[in-house]
């Protein structure tokens, strides 16, 4: 039977009322065959080698398992360092450091605008004071760290650095990422402090910086996934985020620097959604995409400058408040696909995030998933088992061209027109409207409700806890070397004036005890405070 006298069949017995698509839109096909996916053994590859479709090293988890990360981050530093031990004591491989409003906003927390927020969303940092806290106890040199923070990346790792060197540990032995990507904060999160051009400066600094001091630590996490989070398709995902990780490395060469003296340490973050096949080929499609990239654009030959190394994780807008153990199956459904995927590291979401900070409960509900994957389930047994599926290779192929990134002029130019901001906006809107007609079933709310829903234990912070972390750091400003301090913040001055790295300097004061809103503050005096176009 040929495909066509079967798709007359097909569409003969067809009843369902449904037009199937990915949660992005993408149309599906009813049956995929070899004609949609011809082989093409070169671009498929093997894992390890180049263009990386089946994954950035040969063994991939029959080798080394994924990082399991679960993002924690709430009150003091002592009561996230007590979360932090409870996750590792339970299994996790890595720390995932939430930081609260305050801090990434660039206020310490006895600022009036940090007021009300002070612990709210993530742990309260002001000084290398409450760094000291939040590892204490905690080998550096024994696990990796990541650091979700952006416009106060500078001084949060400056801290991390002065820990480890009152640690013992050396920089060398730090292996880490903090997410410092400020071109997505511009697209998507809105988290900044001035405009995109001494925000991607900062960006390089950090680079530049920490590929000859702490050669182990990736110094920016190109994150796509807050970019889905705001609305966007997958293909609208991966073309912003190679786009924003092309405009690093560009600027980074224009500073002097060879691509293959910093692009090994250059990782990625991706969001994983519901559509199960579509976010498999995002993945695959995207090493693809960014190893030829790299070969072909700017001519990088150290294999690791090609591998699209990558952190995921499960799509927090994805979450209902309406029947909330349900969440459980949509991360578990999520996190599969991470895993066939290829990530390198994963976080999986609470069931209760929709509604609080994770409870400690729900947190190990959460790691408990990765780990019944890694251990249970089988599909670490062989790498890339969805290779050579015709619909794989097929949507992965698709993705790969439709995600296209020329013609933008460059993501800062892009930025400054707000034409990223404005496609993502359409399809955040385009996907409610799906929902609001029904299109698109989310379980719970739009279908198979129920009249009555028992609540969940929520994890509560106490308003305390905001006198407490602003009455340290006002201690910490009485009791520091004042003096000491004002000429460290001036060093970091002139460094942000001259052009010079900002790196040494911010190191320097934070060991003075200068405080995240001080250096914020030099800033905003330097650089100006960047204002959205779309709010004036």
């Amino acid at each position: 039977m040929t495909k066509d006298d079967w798709l007359a069949r097909y569409r003969k017995d067809q009843k369902r009322p449904v037009r199937f698509s990915t949660v992005s839109d993408m149309e599906v096909e009813p049956l995929y065959t070899a004609e949609d996916a011809p082989p093409d053994g070169e671009r498929i590859g093997v894992p390890g080698e180049f263009p990386y479709t089946r994954g950035v090293y040969p063994s991939m988890y029959r080798g080394r398992l994924w990082t399991m990360r679960q993002f924690a981050g709430f009150g003091t530093a002592e009561d996230t360092n007590e979360r932090f031990r409870f996750l590792l004591a339970q299994g996790q491989t890595g720390i995932s450091t939430a930081f609260d409003m305050p801090t990434l906003m660039g206020y310490d927390a006895d600022h009036p605008r940090a007021r009300g927020e002070v612990g709210r969303e993530g742990v309260a940092v002001s000084s290398l004071v409450d760094m000291r806290a939040l590892f204490e106890g905690i080998r550096l040199d024994q696990v990796t760290t990541s650091m979700t923070v952006n416009c106060t990346a500078s001084a949060v790792l400056a801290m991390y650095l002065a820990v480890a060197e009152e640690h013992g540990t050396p920089w060398t032995a730090l292996g880490g990422t903090v997410q410092n990507d400020m071109l997505k904060e511009f697209i998507a999160q809105k988290e900044w402090i001035c405009p995109p051009e001494p925000s991607l400066r900062i960006v390089v600094d950090m680079i530049e910086f920490c590929a000859r001091e702490v050669p182990r630590w990736h110094a920016v996490s190109i994150s796509g996934y807050h970019i889905r989070e705001a609305g966007s398709t997958a293909v609208q995902e991966l073309a912003f985020t190679l786009a924003d990780g092309l405009t690093y490395v560009e600027a980074a060469r224009k500073r002097g620097m060879a691509v293959d003296d910093f692009a090994p340490r250059l990782s990625f973050f991706f969001n994983l959604h519901n559509d199960f096949l579509e976010e498999v080929a995002k993945l695959r499609a995207a090493r693809r995409l960014w190893a030829t990239l790299m070969r072909d654009r700017f001519g990088a030959r150290d294999p690791r400058s090609l591998r699209l190394r990558t952190h995921a994780q499960t799509a927090g807008c994805s979450l209902t408040a309406q029947q909330p153990v349900n969440n459980v199956v949509r991360v578990a459904v999520q996190a599969l696909a991470g895993v066939l995927g290829g990530v390198q590291s994963l976080h999986t979401n609470s069931l209760d995030e929709t509604l609080a900070l994770p409870s400690e409960q729900a947190a190990m509900v959460a790691l408990r998933t990765q780990q019944i994957l890694a251990e249970e389930s089988g599909v670490t047994n062989t790498i890339d088992p969805l290779g050579g599926s015709w619909a794989i290779e097929a949507l992965t192929d698709r993705i790969e061209r439709d995600a296209r990134i020329d013609g933008l002029g460059g993501m800062v130019h892009a930025i400054e027109l707000g034409y990223p901001q404005k496609e993502i906006a359409e399809a955040a809107y385009v996907y409610q409207q799906q929902i609001d007609r029904g299109e698109k079933i989310v379980v719970g709310v739009n279908r198979y409700q129920v009249p009555e829903e028992h609540p969940v234990e929520l994890l509560r912070v106490p308003l305390e806890v905001e006198q407490r972390q602003a009455e340290r750091v006002r201690r910490v400003k009485r009791e520091r070397n004042g003096a000491q301090a004002r000429e460290a913040l001036a060093r970091v001055r002139a460094a942000a004036e001259s052009g010079e790295n900002v790196m040494p300097p911010i190191v320097t004061a934070v060991r003075a005890l200068c405080t995240v809103g001080e250096i914020a503050d030099v800033y905003r005096e330097v650089f100006g405070v960047y204002r959205d176009p779309a709010w004036v």
